[in-house]
């Protein structure tokens, strides 16, 4: 491998880029693959192959030849909005599924390093912290104060930032509740039916725990279905 291949690969990842190395396993020769931008020499031959397996997320050796891809994108971020019992286990289950976790929430005794150590916390409300969160179509929101100061400016922002998951924790009648606040704050309907609420996948548990379960269950299964 060339040690400009080398160089340029330490500075994607620097910068967070997402890219794919591809690498001739018989001869090393290797080159940066980034979606949009055409392949040179013989990689050319299977842009299409190699950018399915960008596209899956996976590394891989293309079916038939010795070319390894190996593929490089950023953690996917979710944006917690509540420091609440709930969200120490969702965090829990997040770290180890290589999500990047932000806490928002301005009420300090909530959202504290304490409580959760080794995690971006934002005590601001979610109009300010926005504003210090880079955000795009790969993130996620999870909103769970059941207080509507605080989650339906997150949900808001969710919504007109087309994150690929929102969720907002709440029984069926806050949900609705929820639902004619936005429509009558201007979003349509359709808009709304984005947010998953009741959020979770239904498996019946009652606990923090067993309720954590069930969102870090749906906001995977909406991962892949979007394939990210």
């Amino acid at each position: 491998m060339k040690i400009e291949i080398i160089r340029e690969t330490l500075k994607n990842k620097s910068l967070k880029k997402e890219f794919a190395l591809i690498t001739n396993l018989i001869n090393s020769d290797s080159e940066i693959f980034v979606p949009g931008i055409n392949l040179t020499g013989m990689f050319s031959k299977y842009f299409d192959e190699i950018e399915k397996i960008f596209n899956s997320n996976k590394n891989g050796i293309i079916e038939n030849t010795e070319i390894f891809v190996q593929t490089f994108k950023n953690p996917i971020k979710v944006i917690i909005v509540g420091a609440v019992d709930i969200s120490t286990y969702l965090i829990d289950f997040a770290k180890n599924l290589n999500f990047e976790i932000i806490v928002v929430d301005p009420r300090k005794s909530f959202a504290s390093k304490e409580r959760f150590p080794h995690i971006k916390i934002i005590n601001k409300w979610p109009d300010e912290a926005f504003n210090q969160i880079e955000t795009n179509s790969k993130t996620a929101l999870v909103t769970l104060t059941h207080d509507p100061k605080i989650d339906d400016p997150a949900l808001q922002y969710a919504i007109k930032n087309k994150f690929f998951y929102i969720g907002a924790l709440g029984s069926k009648k806050t949900h609705e509740k929820r639902c004619l606040r936005l429509i009558e704050a201007g979003f349509k309907h359709m808009e709304v039916e984005a947010i998953n609420g009741p959020i979770g996948i239904r498996l019946g548990g009652k606990s923090p725990s067993e309720i954590a379960l069930s969102i870090i269950s749906q906001l995977v299964s909406e991962k892949y279905k979007n394939k990210i």
